[in-house]
C-alpha cells in the first residue's frame, strides 16, 4: 500500500510503498478514502511535541481519517466490514495518511450521513477540540456571549458553528473574505483583527477560546467579565494574568476519544452543521498541502483523499 512516511524530525514527508498491517485484538483495518491535515502534523514533523508525543521512526504521520472497515480484528464485535467511520488514532501511532491504516476499536465513531465521507476526515481533531473547550473545559449556554479567535481555522470554524446552535452570541475574528465566512458559519458578529482592535470593542464576554496565543491570548483577559473563562488550544495560559482579571484560565489538550467522536457525529447529522474546507489534494500532492497546512494560512480544513 502506498503511505506518507518520515524518517526523522525535520525530514520531509515521503510517499513509500509499504506492507499492508493486519489487524490484531481490538482493531479493525480500515480503507482510508480521505485523511485531514492538522497542525498537530506540522509540530509533530518538526518534533515540536516531543515531549508529549514522541515518535519512533520511519513514521507515518495523520491522525484524522474517514473510510470504511476493511477487515476485524480477532474478538471485535459491534463492527462490521462496510461500515463507514471516522477515527483519530494516537499522535504517537499516526498511521492515517495511508491506503491503510490500524485503528483501535475505542478510537472509531459511526460517520456522519449529512456530508461526504472525504469531508468527514476534517471532523475529528479540529470539531473535537473545539466540543472540548465549549461544552466539556465549560459549559456554554443560551445567551452567553463567546468570543473565538481565528473563526475561520478548522476548530475556530466548528466553534462557531457549535456556540450558535445552543443560543449563544458568537463572535469571531477573522479578515478579508474570512468576515464573510464567519458570518456564514454563524457569528452574529465578526472583528477584522488586521483593522480593528477587539479590546476596544468588546467587554464582558463569558468565554474566550483562543487559538492563537501569544500576544492575542494575553489581550483577552481584558474582555472577559468577572468570573469568565479563557480557554487556549495554543498555549497554557498565565495563571498570574487570569487570576488577576477574576476570571478562569485553561489549555485544552485534546484527547482521542471514540465516544466524544461519536457524540460529535451525531450533533453534525443533527444540526446540519458544515465542513470548512480549504482545499482537497490527492496523495501524491501531500507535499504542496503539508506546505500549505505549515503556513497557517489554511482557511478550514486541508483533505487528503486515496483514490
Amino acid at each position: 500500500m502506498k503511505a506518507i512516511r518520515i524518517i526523522g524530525y525535520e525530514a520531509e514527508p515521503i510517499l513509500e510503498d509499504i506492507t499492508k498491517p493486519v489487524p490484531t485484538s481490538g482493531q479493525v483495518l480500515v480503507r482510508v478514502r480521505a485523511a485531514g491535515l492538522n497542525p498537530l502534523d506540522v509540530k509533530l514533523q518538526r518534533g515540536d511535541m516531543e515531549q508529549f508525543f514522541p515518535l519512533t521512526f520511519p513514521y507515518t504521520p495523520g491522525t484524522d481519517l474517514a473510510g470504511d472497515i476493511e477487515q476485524l480484528g480477532p474478538d471485535v464485535e459491534g463492527w462490521a466490514v462496510g461500515d463507514r467511520i471516522v477515527a483519530r488514532t494516537d499522535p504517537t501511532v499516526g498511521g492515517a495518511f495511508a491506503e491503510y491504516a490500524l485503528v483501535p476499536v475505542a478510537l472509531l465513531a459511526k460517520a456522519p450521513t449529512s456530508v461526504p465521507l472525504k469531508e468527514a476526515a476534517g471532523i475529528p481533531t479540529a470539531a473535537g477540540t473545539a466540543w472540548q473547550a465549549l461544552f466539556e473545559s465549560t459549559n456554554l449556554a443560551e445567551n452567553q456571549t463567546v468570543l473565538i479567535h481565528a473563526g475561520t481555522g478548522g476548530v475556530g470554524s466548528f466553534a462557531i458553528q457549535f456556540a450558535h446552535r445552543v443560543g449563544a452570541s458568537v463572535i469571531a475574528t477573522a479578515s478579508g473574505g474570512g468576515l464573510e465566512i464567519v458570518r456564514l458559519l454563524g457569528a452574529d458578529r465578526s472583528i477584522d483583527y488586521r483593522r480593528e482592535d477587539f479590546t476596544r470593542q468588546l467587554s464582558g464576554v463569558d468565554v474566550v477560546l483562543d487559538t492563537i496565543g501569544g500576544e492575542t491570548q494575553q489581550r483577552s483577559y481584558a474582555v472577559l467579565r468577572a468570573g469568565g473563562h479563557l480557554l487556549s488550544t495554543a498555549m497554557p495560559p498565565d495563571e498570574t494574568l487570569a487570576a488577576a482579571h477574576h476570571v478562569t484560565a485553561g489549555f485544552v489538550f485534546h484527547a482521542s476519544d471514540g465516544q466524544r467522536l461519536a457524540r460529535l457525529s451525531h450533533a453534525i447529522d443533527q444540526y446540519d452543521l458544515q465542513v470548512l474546507v480549504d482545499q482537497t489534494a490527492p496523495i501524491t500532492e501531500f507535499a504542496q498541502a503539508f506546505q500549505h497546512q505549515a503556513s497557517g494560512h489554511a482557511r478550514g480544513k486541508i483533505i487528503i483523499t486515496f483514490g
